[in-house]
């Protein structure tokens, strides 16, 4: 993590200072079944001090690109596999204050395999219908913004 202060000169010549933090980039991926059930996990959230519903999630590793971290990640906290793969583009989770790209997957043709948590890892696997993912994004209750976004960019992919 790199926080940085820049002061600058905005273009009518006035000066201001904008600070931010630079985080590692990541990956969500969200895994549907083929009946249309989504593989989601509940985890513990040390910044916010609660539990969090979300899409598979993490960090790209140094000499990682998205797919790969995804992949991995994937295997590693859902303890699925998939062999179909579907970019729904990248978001930029807070603009004003972060730099930190994350790259949303959608997982098709999908194989369990074991679990590989970390240590300090507090992950409950979840599934659900698509579509009860979608009601807890429009009632609050999916509240990562990189997972709200992959569930209905995937719900309305597959309409």
């Amino acid at each position: 993590m790199r926080l940085r202060l820049d002061e600058v000169i905005l273009p009518k010549g006035t000066p201001t200072t904008y600070e931010y933090a630079e985080i590692k980039h990541g990956a969500t991926t969200l895994a549907v079944e083929e009946n249309l059930d989504v593989w989601l996990v509940r985890e513990w959230k040390y910044a916010i001090g609660r539990y969090s519903l979300e899409a598979v999630s993490g960090g790209i590793e140094e000499g990682e690109d998205g797919l790969s971290a995804a992949k991995r990640e994937l295997r590693e906290e859902a303890g699925v596999e998939a062999v179909e793969w579907t970019s729904l583009g990248m978001v930029d989770p807070f603009t004003t204050m972060l730099n930190c790209q994350n790259y949303l997957f959608l997982a098709r043709g999908l194989t369990r395999v074991p679990v590989e948590h970390e240590e300090g890892e507090l992950i409950e696997v979840v599934r659900m219908p698509l579509r009860e993912a979608v009601a807890k994004v429009m009632a609050g209750e999916i509240s990562h913004g990189s997972s709200a976004v992959a569930i209905l960019k995937t719900a309305a992919l597959l309409a």
